[in-house]
């Protein structure tokens, strides 16, 4: 019989969008860069990302099951699981189930908990739906919320700005929910951008990058991606995440001296080499 299991590999659960640089189409060609084969589980298909103003849309929450059962019939298995947007409470319970089912004892769950940004959880994301992600994160190893994220997983009031005590406090919270290692990201401190990483053994640390350019689709798929694979890779928190941000920087000035549009990502694609294992 064969074995599909000879190469480390990611299950990467997360929509797909042909155009705009964002979620699967941007992770997997990174994960795949650092030598880890990534396994994508499409939660919706878009033919361009919603911050166009038209799209095409398929939902595939319905076919996310028998999806997921022709993977059991191939007995695949995944040193890491990865998760993205999910856009309905079905669709997080299906995950919930996905973990269950595939999670090994050495395989590693990365959850981004997309819910939000400036300090609003998104239109689509009702209450019933931030408490299924809390849920979630009951299995994660590791979880990359941004500010408003973090503070809707605690139930803290969000705040622009933030004292080294306070991050501190929001990540043990977030940490007690199951994760051993969080990484609270893009908290803006003056001409710096930073992430706030913190393990339950290590303690935190501070990462920041200079500022560069606009917010961009994307970025935080990029982000996660990177971490997921060096994490099944085994390089060390911090540098991962050190790694992840002077990457995205750099990505995001590449896109500003060729002067693509907001909307179209960031050209990773002519830096890609430079995460070569």
């Amino acid at each position: 019989m064969n074995n599909h299991n000879h190469q480390k590999k990611i299950a990467l659960i997360n929509d797909f969008t042909g155009f705009g640089r964002c979620s699967i189409a941007v992770q997997l060609p990174i994960i795949s860069m650092m030598k880890v084969q990534c396994c994508p589980l499409p939660t919706s298909i878009f033919s361009n990302h919603t911050g166009y103003e038209h799209f095409f849309y398929t939902d595939y929450t319905d076919n996310m099951d028998a999806y997921m059962q022709e993977w059991k019939r191939l007995d695949l298995q995944f040193k890491g699981i990865c998760t993205g947007f999910l856009g309905s409470a079905k669709q997080i319970q299906i995950v919930s189930d996905f973990i269950r089912q595939f999670k090994e004892n050495d395989s590693i769950v990365i959850i981004d908990p997309v819910m939000g940004d400036y300090g609003k959880p998104y239109p689509t994301y009702t209450d019933e739906m931030c408490k299924k992600i809390v849920e979630l994160v009951r299995y994660a190893d590791i979880v990359v919320p941004n500010v408003t994220e973090a503070c809707v997983l605690t139930d803290t009031p969000y705040k622009e700005r933030w004292t080294t005590r306070e991050l501190i406090v929001l990540a043990e919270k977030i940490s007690a929910i199951g994760p051993e290692k969080v990484v609270i990201t893009g908290i803006p401190q003056k001409t710096y951008v930073s992430n706030f990483c913190y393990e339950k053994e290590k303690g935190y640390e501070m990462i920041r990058t200079h500022k560069v350019g606009n917010s961009r689709s994307g970025t935080g798929d990029i982000f996660s991606a990177i971490v997921a694979a060096d994490a099944v890779n085994g390089v060390e928190f911090t540098a991962s995440v050190r790694k992840a941000s002077k990457f995205i920087q750099k990505c995001i000035q590449k896109s500003v001296e060729m002067d693509l549009p907001l909307t179209d990502g960031v050209c990773f694609e002519e830096l890609l080499y430079t995460l070569r294992a």
